[in-house]
């Protein structure tokens, strides 16, 4: 039809590399190349490399959707696991399987919200590939580095290791609702809580502090959830973890909590903010050292010889995304979704 978008259909493999990746990538070394070019490495390094695809991003089910929000969300969820293996990013590669139907600026805005990301992180994408399918599905492959002997793993840690939370969780789920009418908060509060729920930011500087230091014996990022990070961190060590405190939420999200009745916990178990659970030597120190550079991190509890995981004196039941189940975020409405993770 005349006037109507033009679609990737409407182009085809060859215009698409000529008028849209050329102009965006065509400066990247290995560009048009079978395989990307990542970086001369300096010896001595440790390579490492993180496989994820990209659900429908939460933000999408309350808003227009927009598929910078997806690009976005790529990124970090690659780059996060780079940050809790306390590595330095060398490049993301891109997988994009996407409908014929897809317009050209919807796929613009793709390319735009992986690299505005990329970019957030000093980073950037180094290759990939792009074919049509019945259903949009989004990949990417995240490589980086790390100095020897210094990669952090889920195992590595020990009875009496404090846990950290390192980054400024609830903010999606403030951010959900907000806008679903069951708390108010005024411009441009309101404007920033959904630029932080659209945006969730890797915790690659503090992974790679932790990791440099000596401080942390083991991390991994909160993608499913807080209780299922820690409970991931405790099997895989063979331990327990007592759960000894509340959270501080950066202040909108405290108050999107007191008036929807919920307790600063709730909203710090959830998951989406993509922070780091990380097993420390001394807490104090190691939030000390992250306080320095403008992380924030709470204490969240300790690593116990007894394999139970309480919270106080009773057993910890929390909240845990888990694909191919009813609560997986790869799906479903935001009612059942809210009524999941909050019981709202």
């Amino acid at each position: 039809m005349s006037g109507a978008p033009e679609t990737l259909g409407d182009l085809g493999e060859q215009l698409i590399q000529r008028k849209i990746l050329q102009p965006r990538y065509g400066g990247t070394e290995g560009f048009g190349d079978d395989s990307a070019f990542l970086a001369r490495i300096e010896a001595p390094s440790e390579l490492v490399a993180t496989t994820d695809s990209c659900p429908s991003p939460v933000v999408d089910l309350l808003a227009e959707p927009d598929f910078f929000h997806a690009g976005w969300l790529l990124a970090t969820i690659n780059l996060s696991d780079l940050a809790a293996a306390g590595a330095e990013p060398l490049g993301l590669v891109v997988n994009y399987t996407l409908p014929k139907s897809t317009t050209v600026r919807e796929f613009e805005r793709l390319l735009d919200g992986v690299d505005a990301c990329c970019a957030e992180h000093r980073t950037k994408v180094v290759g990939g590939d792009i074919r049509d399918g019945a259903a949009k599905q989004l990949t990417a492959t995240a490589i980086g580095r790390c100095a020897p002997g210094r990669r952090l793993r889920r195992s590595g840690a020990k009875a009496g290791d404090s846990l950290l939370l390192v980054g400024s969780p609830g903010y999606l789920w403030a951010a959900v609702l907000l806008e679903t009418g069951r708390a108010t908060l005024p411009e441009p509060v309101r404007s920033e809580v959904w630029r932080r729920a659209s945006r969730p930011v890797a915790q690659l500087a503090a992974g790679r502090l932790l990791a440099a230091t000596g401080h942390a014996r083991a991390a991994m990022d909160v993608s499913d959830g807080l209780f299922a990070t820690v409970r991931t961190l405790c099997e895989a060590n063979g331990l327990g973890a007592r759960i000894t405190g509340d959270f501080v939420l950066d202040e909108p999200v405290a108050e999107v909590a007191a008036q929807c009745g919920l307790r600063p916990f709730d909203l710090a178990q959830t998951w989406g903010d993509w922070g780091l659970v990380v097993a420390v030597r001394d807490a104090g120190q190691a939030t000390k050292a992250l306080a320095e550079e403008g992380i924030p991190a709470q204490e969240l509890g300790v690593l116990t010889v007894d394999p139970a995981i309480t919270r106080g004196t009773a057993p910890w039941r929390g909240i845990a995304q888990e694909r191919f189940s009813t609560n997986s975020w790869h799906g479903g409405e935001l009612s059942t979704l809210l009524t999941e993770v909050l019981g709202r």
